[in-house]
């Protein structure tokens, strides 16, 4: 996705944000390093195990610390500049998900880093991990909720607009309220009926029941409900900001990505 440069709402704040970002990825990768160094020296040394348990140990929680400030500040700092297929900001929630939607692409590039370190640990040295499969699962998690907070974002949800392009502008707003109420219902729903289980998961952080054993169901269980508000919010935004538009008009014509298209024709040589 191709992305310009002009500043969405950091301003001033970008070329700092930047800096802070570079700072702590250079921090994360030479911690990285030492750990890795440390790990070929000594016996027991940090592995891990110890990531995910970081009690008592310095380096463990400045590698998390580093790298959780690093992907963080990543995402504002990608977060302020938009995508040539992406739709303009408009709404009070919207830079909340475009942080969001930044977060789960550096996510994605993560899973990819974490299967591409076990096919060549399982395959070329023999040696496959009790943890890899895991880790792609916990983020993927994440991924596929911030993927729906996005889509909402950019109402790039499954809609069926052969009715809606129909009705006049006052019948759309009618639909857009209803379908906003019936969300708005099923969140209260959700969240009714799953917060008790969830604040239990999270409060004993229930763990994955395996050798590696992670916290999945006591981090995944909270986010969902906690996604799925952030997902409301949005789609109240998404109201707010649309009352006042002219009506679209929607034909698979507008479907058609000319972006992607021209960069085909380029590597094609068309």
């Amino acid at each position: 996705m191709g992305m310009n440069s002009e500043s969405l709402w950091l301003g001033g704040m970008r070329e700092p944000v930047r800096l802070a970002m570079l700072a702590f990825t250079g921090s994360a990768v030479l911690l990285y390093l030492w750990i890795i160094g440390n790990a070929l020296l000594f016996e027991d040394a940090i592995d891990m195990f110890d990531m995910i348990r970081p009690k008592g140990r310095f380096v463990v929680l400045a590698m998390l610390v580093s790298l959780t400030g690093a992907i963080l500040l990543a995402s504002i700092y990608f977060s302020d500049t938009r995508g040539a297929i992406e739709q303009k900001s408009d709404g009070f929630f919207d830079i909340v998900s475009l942080v969001t939607s930044r977060l789960s692409m550096i996510m994605v590039a993560g899973i990819v880093l974490v299967m591409l370190y076990e096919v060549v640990s399982r395959y070329v040295f023999a040696r496959p991990t009790l943890w890899a499969n895991e880790l792609s699962l916990w983020i993927a998690g994440f991924v596929f909720l911030f993927a729906g907070q996005y889509a909402m974002q950019q109402r790039s949800h499954i809609r069926i607009y052969v009715i809606y392009d129909m009705m006049p502008r006052w019948m759309q707003k009618t639909a857009d309220v209803l379908s906003l109420n019936l969300l708005l219902f099923f969140t209260f729903a959700l969240v009714w009926g799953g917060y008790s289980d969830a604040m239990r998961r999270m409060m004993r952080m229930e763990t994955f029941g395996t050798a590696w054993d992670p916290p999945l169901p006591g981090t995944l269980k909270p986010a969902i409900l906690i996604i799925i508000l952030l997902v409301t919010i949005q789609a109240i935004s998404n109201l707010i900001a649309d009352w006042n538009k002219a009506p679209e008009h929607h034909s698979p014509a507008g479907d058609i990505d000319e972006t992607e298209i021209d960069k085909i024709r380029k590597t094609l040589g068309t």
